[in-house]
């Protein structure tokens, strides 16, 4: 009785629903030993495409036939064999070696002429057919993804809706990696101790477990999470169809840190204006000691003529500088009734801002047509083209946040009351603050805060240096109307949102202020 071999191959579990599952393969080959007298010495089992080399299963079968182990090898059918040419020649070197190759749902005799170009035309077709389901299954994939519909498993934060629908937020998972965003954005972070913090937190990945270092080192850099599809094995990007989760200058944020463009620092001695000052005559930043019961703050660099300038000394220069945002009575009363005006107003000015916002993406839109040209011109080289291609996505993105987002823009009267609500109280509330309100206070309100010789050189920002100066805004005229005319910069419609002044980021820190001092 001859000793052979049984192989059995599925690629997916699907295949038991065609016929082909690897109990049913196992029958039919046994039913066709016991007819032909063959004994299976060995089976072997396999769960892999036949549409690529490599197989380890199929590749130890080969190297023990070649040693001799077994007179031949039966299979089920040619496409379990193989699906490719080249496997298909190996099995081809056996069977002129003497091999015997029998398939047990077709009847061919591989020892004959005829025979055995019946077989090389049906792995011929085997290995076409692979060809064409993976180009019509790319067809798909990037028909998917230029909806915006993400074709593979959501990442994390998102559920899948089905075929064909975009990605949702997960109500649970997504604020907790909104939340992850924001804590490595913050500085404080590295990327294991986002990993520990996290895991504190109760974030879980698909099978239950805590999200490791490597997953947010992946996660942290995926431009998935502000709306745009970015496929890393081509490095193409494409514009999502699904609700970003992060906001841009967030991410941008993120990736200054990941790049090294942004180093946090962990500091052994908390000083009100440390990293604030710098010298006036080489530019390298102030550092802070504390000596005899004195804060000092020293320039390090050895020829630099300046030394250093006492604590108290840039107090006073501070204060000097917040007394001047003190508003009498009228003058604060007068810029109300301007604030309330602006909001009466405020709804034609937010159209005029969405037109400019639409205005901006069109014009986007027309630069990315432009680019899609010069590569197809092949004046650019597809490198170059993924690149410049992902940044305009994620500028498209962030405008058509903002674009979609009308509740940000109804809300910046209210962010113009906030400013002057801290330039009202920001004498008041440096005077009662900790070192460390005091740095965050400083750091929100000035600027180009310089150290020559002893003397400290305060520049208030925009619009608070504007507020500062409106006694001599215009020159002469009446208080209040200086003060109306000093905070007519945040009336117009596309300062929303071209304003360093009352990006999220500022806000935020105008409110947190805010609570500062009205503590």
């Amino acid at each position: 009785m001859k000793q052979v071999f049984g192989y059995i191959r599925v690629s997916t579990p699907k295949q038991g629903e065609k016929g082909v599952s690897l109990q049913e393969q196992r029958g039919a080959i046994e039913r066709f030993c016991r007819t032909r007298g063959f004994d299976v010495g060995e089976w072997f089992e396999e769960r892999e495409t036949a549409a690529k080399r490599g197989r380890p299963i199929f590749n130890q079968m080969l190297k023990a036939l070649k040693a001799g182990k077994a007179t031949g090898v039966v299979i089920h059918k040619i496409d379990r064999s193989a699906r490719n040419l080249r496997d298909w020649a190996d099995l081809g070197e056996l069977i002129d070696q003497g091999t015997d190759v029998w398939f047990a749902n077709e009847s061919l005799d591989l020892n004959t002429r005829g025979g055995r170009l019946t077989a090389d035309i049906q792995a011929v077709v085997a290995a076409d057919y692979i060809r064409n389901l993976r180009e019509e299954t790319r067809k798909g994939f990037y028909g998917r993804l230029k909806q915006g519909i993400y074709p593979r498993p959501a990442p994390l934060g998102y559920l899948d809706q089905g075929a064909g629908q975009p990605k949702a937020i997960d109500p649970v998972k997504g604020p907790l990696v909104r939340l992850g965003f924001d804590l490595y954005a913050s500085g404080r972070y590295n990327l294991d101790q986002l990993t520990e913090e996290m895991t504190k937190r109760g974030l879980r990945n698909t099978r239950n477990r805590s999200v490791q270092r490597a997953r947010w080192a992946l996660m942290l850099r995926d431009p998935f999470y502000v709306g745009v599809i970015l496929i890393h094995s081509t490095g193409e990007s494409f514009p999502g169809a699904h609700v970003p989760l992060v906001p841009k200058p967030t991410f941008d944020r993120v990736q200054a840190i990941l790049d090294g463009r942004y180093h946090p620092r962990n500091f052994r001695h908390w000083f009100a204006f440390r990293r604030l000052l710098a010298c006036s005559l080489c530019q390298a930043t102030m550092i802070g000691e504390r000596q005899k019961g004195h804060v000092y703050y020293r320039c390090h660099t050895s020829a630099c003529p300046t030394r250093c300038v006492r604590e108290e000394a840039v107090d006073y220069a501070v204060r000097a500088e917040l007394f001047k945002l003190e508003l009498e009575p009228l003058e604060e009363v007068r810029a109300r009734q301007a604030i309330e005006k602006l909001k009466a107003d405020w709804k034609q000015n937010t159209e005029s801002a969405q037109k400019g916002l639409r205005l901006r993406i069109s014009n986007i839109e027309q630069r990315l047509a432009r680019l899609t040209d010069a590569y197809l011109d092949q004046v650019l080289d597809k490198e170059a083209f993924d690149n410049r291609n992902r940044l305009l996505l994620l500028e498209k993105k962030d405008l058509e946040q903002q674009l979609g987002a009308p509740e940000k823009m109804a809300a910046v009267p209210d962010h113009v009351l906030n400013v002057l609500e801290l330039a009202k109280t920001a004498y008041s509330s440096y005077e009662m603050a900790n070192e460390e309100e005091k740095h965050c206070l400083v750091e929100t309100l000035t600027s180009n805060r310089l150290v020559s010789a002893e003397n400290v050189i305060l520049k208030l920002k925009e619009p608070y240096d504007l507020i500062a100066d409106r006694r001599n805004y215009l020159g002469g005229g009446r208080r209040e109307t200086r003060t109306l005319t000093a905070l007519r910069p945040y009336a117009p419609e596309a300062y929303a949102y071209t304003s360093s002044a009352i990006r999220p980021s500022r806000i935020s820190n105008l409110l947190n202020l805010q609570r500062v001092s009205a503590g």
